[in-house]
């Protein structure tokens, strides 16, 4: 299979990326965390604060800020144990127990790791590994490194004025022994997740940050010590206390290679630990992941922001509200997150409420090191829904234009039967569901400036996108559960974007819900 006929299949030929006898072995899956041997440790403090409100003052980072900052990205955060009934008695009740995060994650696989190069005061400065199963950070390399991630991100970010660097990777068979081939869709996806969470957390924390989509893949893992084989680094996220970052003119600057800089440092070989007993080959997914890298910093490109994704034309417009900014916990929304599935309950959303959501989705720009300016994510992505029982709305589908601040109708109806057809596994009822929304982008994953690299940089925009949506949602009393098990084609034609040359990234069906069948316990002091 060429590379060009899989990305087709990940949106729309899905069952053509499974063999056909695929079965999972669920006695052997790996763990959801990876596990070091051997490395020097310190540790991080289970103190967690309770109230993430509004940014705090610019302050020099300690250990302390670090530790809440990574729990609140990606630590355990709750155990439960969840009642499924597959019957109509009470002997017919499985129990599946999990050790939650705050971010969602496609069948809760988890396939990130994070890894962070820190400069602070009170611990020997290098790069960690964040160990999610003893809240912990493991020591794999001690040094100054600023030049060396300086020139792997090409000059764009002058990390010497940073007093940390997050690293976002995949490990590609935790989640590929459930998903096979499919899976790699959800890694950018989840990648972008994280992201989003980690803009969140470091904003109520005072950090500046920069999300890099483009460095010399090879350098970076040889720099962390990953085996590209079993996983890489999806996206790198500077860390400032000053309110803007130095950026560089790489224009002016010399080229890096990838094959020079990894010249630099020795190789590292650290043990590491993995369940599974018998790991199947993913010849795609390392094809894939080879085909994206890249070996010079000549290759990176800015791109361009008049582009604006445009979805309908229609003059049919239903004028939101102007609604105040939405203010809000964020660890007690986060608390509160989960993914409702046969919870959701259908009530009456005002006006007010979907305008509060939509204005909330898009009301922010991130600095990145695709835009010349700050990035507006608007520029790549758009947002659809098919909206029933929502006050002063006609039931219909719509796009959302920013700018006017409306709800343009693109066609009417009640699309709720149509949308449950599409879903590959009937595990949420959309008849209960008021908002579906979808994540709209370019359907070629904006390959003509990106190459193959594309593909997973719309992904992670994507899942920044719904994590802002999950968040906001949560904010307003409802919940959202993403999908990929969706019919992507009658989504476009729906939608009328197929001919525009647009897709359905993701549907995020949006609603109440009521409380769930489970146990819980949270993991924080």
């Amino acid at each position: 299979m060429n590379l060009d006929t899989f990305l087709y299949n990940l949106h729309f030929e899905t069952d053509k990326l499974f063999p056909p006898d695929w079965q999972v072995d669920w006695e052997d899956a790996p763990l959801s965390y990876k596990l070091y041997r051997g490395l020097p440790e310190i540790p991080l403090s289970a103190e967690v604060p309770l109230s993430l409100m509004g940014r705090v003052a610019p302050v020099k980072p300690n250990l302390e800020d670090i530790s809440h900052f990574l729990w609140y990205i990606y630590g355990f955060t709750q155990y439960s144990q969840t009642a499924f009934f597959n019957g109509f008695t009470e002997h017919d009740v499985s129990i599946v127990p999990s050790l939650r995060r705050f971010v969602p994650s496609g069948g809760a696989m988890y396939p990130n790791e994070l890894y962070v190069y820190l400069k602070l005061d009170d611990i020997p400065e290098g790069i960690y590994h964040y160990s999610v199963a003893h809240h912990r950070l493991e020591l794999l390399r001690e040094g100054n490194y600023d030049s060396y991630i300086s020139r792997s991100l090409g000059y764009g970010c002058d990390v010497s004025d940073c007093f940390g660097t997050l690293f976002i990777s995949t490990m590609f068979w935790k989640n590929f022994y459930k998903y096979n081939n499919f899976s790699y869709r959800l890694q950018g996806l989840d990648t972008g997740v994280v992201i989003g969470q980690s803009l969140e957390v470091a904003d109520r924390l005072g950090f500046s940050t920069r999300v890099c989509y483009q460095f010399l893949d090879r350098p970076i893992n040889h720099l962390l010590g990953l085996s590209e084989q079993e996983e890489s680094v999806y996206a790198i996220i500077p860390l400032s206390n000053h309110t803007a970052f130095h950026f560089g003119d790489s224009d002016e600057l010399e080229s890096v290679f990838a094959s020079a800089l990894c010249q630099e440092l020795p190789v590292l070989n650290h043990e590491t630990i993995q369940r599974s007993k018998r790991i199947l080959d993913f010849p795609m997914i390392r094809k894939v992941n080879e085909a994206s890298m890249l070996e010079s910093t000549d290759l990176f490109v800015k791109m361009e922001q008049d582009t604006r994704v445009s979805v309908s034309s229609s003059m049919e417009t239903v004028m939101m509200p102007f609604t105040e900014s939405l203010s809000y916990d964020l660890a007690d929304v986060c608390r509160k997150r989960h993914s409702p599935d046969a919870d959701f309950l259908i009530g009456k959303v005002s006006q007010a409420h979907i305008a509060t959501l939509l204005e909330e989705i898009f009301s922010f720009s991130y600095q990145n090191d695709l835009d010349k300016i700050d990035g507006n994510i608007e520029s790549r992505l758009a947002l659809v829904s098919c909206l029933y029982h929502v006050e002063d709305v006609p039931n219909g589908a719509y796009s959302y234009d920013k700018r006017a601040n409306a709800l343009r109708r693109i066609s009417s109806g009640d699309y709720r039967e149509y949308l449950q057809k599409g879903l590959t596994l009937d595990n949420v009822n959309l008849f209960q569901v008021p908002l579906c929304f979808h994540v709209v982008g370019d359907k070629d994953h904006l390959f003509m400036t990106l190459g193959y690299r594309g593909y997973r940089i719309q992904q992670m925009e994507a899942g920044i996108l719904v994590q802002r949506l999950l968040l906001a949602a949560n904010a307003l009393n409802m919940g959202g559960h993403p999908l990929l098990g969706f019919d992507a084609k009658s989504c476009d034609e729906l939608y009328q974007i197929d001919s525009k040359g647009k897709t359905s990234l993701i549907q995020i069906p949006v609603g109440h819900y009521r409380p769930r069948a489970w146990l819980k316990g949270s993991l924080h002091s």
